[in-house]
């Protein structure tokens, strides 16, 4: 549920449902709807109490919350089920009924009749990308009134930008679980290999092509750098580039493709010259999500961009050591792509309904030490910790998760120092995401696959291509 990688799997399966990020069965999670106690309906939103006063723990009332780890996650649902005794202690007339099925949550076409059945259960799992989707539906309660320091202490701490993907015009409708930026992942055998230093990644892309000519250099297959070029996971990737050089891909009105300009035309001449000039990143092209990963797995990769839960999928999926890997900032430094998920509370329910659900999402999600951030019981679990993200917090919270995600830590936390050393701001997605993704897919693909590959109509045609996609809003 925290997974990065799953969210990367909804945002491209999208479109494009055939792609490597369904290495994972998906399915949806709560696909019942509930029964509102005391027929509450939206009449009963505003309630008589104020809404701005927590949860009464002699409030009886029952919730649905959407994607309870599934019985396959033994360690995530015994600890669900300890949260939700812990949760009982303070609100015993609270009844928590988890939905969860064998995989995991937010498959997108059931995600979409989900929303136009109203089927959604009390306490919904979205992405930080979804609430464009959600208020079309009218499928999501404003719980601006709800949330305060009050019932969410530690409000004032959390990241302001992770919030504010969960407003529109001013409103709030959920509260974040998890976030993400991406950086650059390394093989720190393969760096030390071929005499690079892997505490200190690549800051900047011509840094990274030196670095890639050198670890390719290594022979035997190794390739340096690593780039998608299918899936919709091409166009994902040159956006997340061309965040970092400070470009857009898609004007400040939303309504104009931005990229073909400076910024857009160095990505596309830089990664030409890697693959045909340098031969740096490998013959094999047209890459989606899981190759690159089975690629730095197993040694034959120097570098990608990854978000940082790409090392537990590659621990726990393909055998590989925490140890083998690092991290640095973004090269460019200038912005990253940004992404996260959280819950939203379904629209039309009770007032205790919402504010039992505020209750249990700032005890499980964000509370330090409680929940999801009990850093010593996820080690106790065999569950990794140490990992940079999710981490949402400033000021005294983060201080205080930082510590104690490092002394609980189960992997070398020292590896990711330099992403963490040099945090860099977070882009969202830009709007239509996957539709651009797919016509940017031909501009990576063309530059990957054709050593003649003209940029200036690369650029041109999806320039065009995407501002038909925007015209069509």
């Amino acid at each position: 549920m925290r997974s990065a990688r799953l969210r990367r799997t909804r945002r491209a399966s999208a479109v494009t449902l055939v792609s490597a990020m369904t290495l994972t069965a998906l399915a949806a999670c709560g696909t019942s709807s509930s029964s509102d106690d005391g027929g509450g309906g939206a009449s009963q939103q505003s309630g008589s109490s104020d809404a701005s006063a927590p949860l009464d723990p002699k409030t009886k009332v029952s919730i649905t919350i959407d994607c309870m780890p599934p019985a396959a996650k033994a360690a995530e649902l015994k600890e669900w089920k300890e949260d939700v005794a812990e949760f009982n202690k303070t609100y015993p007339n609270v009844t928590i009924e988890g939905r969860s099925t064998p995989g995991q949550c937010l498959e997108p076409p059931r995600f979409t009749a989900m929303l136009k059945a109203k089927s959604q259960p009390d306490v919904f799992y979205t992405y930080f990308t979804d609430l464009t989707q959600v208020l079309s539906e009218d499928g999501a309660t404003d719980i601006s009134a709800y949330v305060s320091d009050k019932t969410v202490p530690a409000l004032k701490d959390i990241d302001p930008d992770v919030l504010g993907t969960l407003k529109q015009d001013g409103k709030l409708y959920g509260l974040p679980t998890s976030n993400y930026t991406m950086g650059l992942l390394i093989n720190r055998k393969l760096f030390k290999d071929a005499g690079l230093n892997p505490d200190a990644p690549p800051q900047t892309w011509d840094e990274v092509r030196a670095a890639a000519k050198k670890i390719a250099g290594l022979g035997e297959g190794i390739s340096g750098f690593g780039e998608y070029s299918a899936g919709n996971t091409g166009g994902w990737h040159f956006t997340a580039q061309l965040y970092s050089l400070g470009g857009d891909i898609v004007d400040a009105s939303g309504k104009k493709a931005a990229f073909n300009n400076e910024f857009g035309k160095q990505i596309a001449k830089n990664l030409h010259a890697m693959r045909w000039e340098d031969d740096s990143m490998g013959k094999t092209q047209l890459l989606k999500w899981g190759d690159l990963q089975k690629q730095i797995a197993t040694d034959k990769l120097g570098m990608f961009l990854a978000a940082p839960d790409d090392i537990t999928y590659m621990v726990q999926q393909l055998g590989a050591k925490y140890e083998n890997f690092g991290m640095g900032p973004i090269p460019g430094g200038k912005n990253t792509l940004a992404g996260g998920n959280g819950y939203m509370i379904k629209k039309g329910i009770s007032s205790d309904k919402v504010k039992a659900g505020i209750a249990w999402l700032n005890f499980k999600f964000t509370t330090v030490g409680k929940g999801q951030f009990d850093w010593a019981r996820t080690k106790t679990d065999s569950l990794p910790v140490g990992l940079p993200q999710p981490n949402f917090w400033l000021n005294d919270s983060k201080a205080k998760d930082d510590a104690s995600r490092i002394q609980n830590a189960t992997m070398p936390v020292a590896n990711f120092k330099a992403f963490m050393d040099k945090p860099v701001a977070g882009k969202a997605e830009p709007p239509k995401a996957q539709e651009i993704y797919k016509v940017l897919d031909n501009v990576m693909s063309g530059l990957l696959t054709n050593k003649d590959a003209d940029v200036d109509k690369l650029l041109s045609t999806a320039e065009t291509q995407v501002n038909q996609v925007l015209a069509n809003q």
